[in-house]
């Protein structure tokens, strides 16, 4: 009896499991299936004998990655520039939302978003171009004006102490739009009957925002937070790879870019997976753990 009342609830509402029907394939086939291929971080990967074929080596890989000279390095430059992002951009979103709920000039407002949404539609290979040509010396737009003020001309670029400060705010100027549209959305949803109460008892724009907007961006902020953290050692490789220089390498070496030359360009895809397994594994036990401290803490979490 219980297969024939779930076939009467999936007939009855067929157009929804079809709906999803798609998306859960889309998941099967290129997440979950290919994660069989994971096993080749534990083995010695011959692409002629195949992923079955390859000797077995056990936790070799992870043994070289550990071992090497250059993966406390990498470490750090991973988790500085994903804590600096997280903390530099994180809070920008919700803030532009704030101010852009309190702006009532329809013409002002729209125009305020379409400025700020639309860098987050330029490609990677242009916004890092962007970056190059407005900081490169004596060419660039920024050291044409260091000139004119009486400074020294700086090779940004070439800089390592500067190229975290530049990955991090042009990243937070480029998503910083696109980042607030949840955020709009989630106090576009607050019953307009708390401004207007709030309003005959007299609070300011301040309050109004302290004790309504806020609080109902606390659940969307945690769930965001949570998500944040969980992938604090992914970051993006084709931007910092792209801002690479010999100068800079120091501090814009990061685990997917030396995954990408060690394991992909030296053909040791054994290798790579072995530091794709390692990245995962510490992104899901961030995001257990930030679960759990945000389900203590603040009552909302994933689940």
């Amino acid at each position: 009896m219980p297969m024939v009342q779930t076939w009467t609830r999936v007939k009855r509402s067929w157009e929804l499991y079809l709906l999803v029907l798609l998306p859960v394939l889309y998941l099967i086939i290129f997440k979950y299936i290919p994660m069989f291929g994971v096993i080749i971080a534990f083995k010695d990967f011959n692409i002629i004998k195949g992923i079955m074929g390859s000797p077995w080596v056990g936790f070799k890989h992870f043994h070289n990655l550990f071992s090497s000279p250059n993966f406390p390095l990498l470490i750090k430059n991973t988790l500085l520039i994903s804590f600096y992002s997280l903390i530099a951009g994180f809070p920008v979103p919700i803030l532009l939302a704030l101010a852009l709920n309190e702006v009532r000039t329809g013409f002002f407002k729209k125009s305020v978003q379409m400025i700020t949404y639309a860098p987050h539609f330029i490609s990677t290979v242009v916004m890092v171009s962007i970056i190059i040509l407005m900081l490169s010396p004596h060419v660039g737009v920024v050291d044409h004006i260091f000139s004119f003020l009486g400074f020294s001309n700086i090779n940004f670029l070439g800089e390592p102490g500067l190229f975290k400060s530049i990955y991090v705010w042009s990243g937070v100027w480029q998503e910083m739009g696109y980042a607030s549209i949840i955020y709009i959305a989630a106090l576009s949803a607050v019953d307009p009957s708390l401004y207007e109460a709030a309003r005959m008892d007299g609070a300011s724009r301040f309050k109004k925002i302290i004790h309504i907007d806020l609080p109902t961006l606390i659940p969307i902020t945690v769930t965001m937070l949570i998500l944040s953290l969980g992938n604090v050692m992914a970051v993006g490789f084709e931007k910092i790879y792209l801002m690479q220089n010999p100068l800079n390498m120091s501090t814009s070496e990061v685990i997917s870019t030396y995954v990408y030359k060690v394991g992909l360009l030296g053909a040791n895809f054994s290798f790579s997976s072995a530091v794709g397994l390692f990245n995962s594994i510490i992104n899901l036990i961030l995001l257990v753990v930030v679960n759990a401290i945000a389900r203590k803490v603040s009552e909302n979490s994933l689940w």
